[in-house]
This record gives C-alpha cells, structure tokens and sequence, in this order.
C-alpha cells in the first residue's frame, strides 16, 4: 500500500494531508451535494510513503486531510476519525479532523 503523504508545520499545529497514491491528480464530484474534491500533488505531496509512516504521522497530528479508502481505514484504525463521519464524494471517501 502506497500513500502520498505531506506535513505541514505551523503556528505550533501539525497538519498532515495524506492520501492513496494513485488518486493523485484525480478529481471527485458530488453534483448533488455540490462537492468537489481535488486531489492535487501540490498539497499531498511527491512523495510515496508506507502505511507505518502514515499511522505513525497521524497520531502526531492536529489537523488532518485524508483522502481515499486506504488512507481513511487508517485514519479509522488509528482512532481518529469515526467511521460514521466520513463523507463520499464521488467515489472517493474522504475525513478532515482537528484536536480541540
């Protein structure tokens, strides 16, 4: 399993943005609901990282994008997103978290 994954540190917050790899360039719509969800190598990243990078970096996390089925059954099994939470746009689930 491949993942792209990106850490952005600011002001004391530690955002991670992580998503499947081959999702990268790839964009989602939800015309319904009037969502659109890019999925752009700017903000995830270039580079490919495994599993054990990406739980480990989500527990660290303070804000959090998380885009694709692997990368959000990781961010599930981590136990920061709950699995009634995430949303679908298109065919891409998707979660966002922030610590309190």
């Amino acid at each position: 399993m491949r993942f792209r994954m990106r850490v952005y540190r600011v002001q004391g917050e530690v955002l991670v943005a992580v998503c499947d790899a081959e999702i990268v360039g790839k964009t989602f719509r939800d015309e319904e609901k009037g969502l659109k969800l890019e999925i752009k190598e700017s903000f995830y990243g270039k580079e490919e990282v495994d599993a054990d990078s990406v739980r480990e970096m989500l527990k660290k996390a303070t804000i959090a994008n998380i885009s694709g089925e692997r990368a959000v059954r990781l961010a599930i099994e981590v136990g920061i997103v709950d699995e009634d939470k995430v949303l679908v746009i298109g065919e891409c689930p998707h979660a966002q978290m922030v610590v309190l």
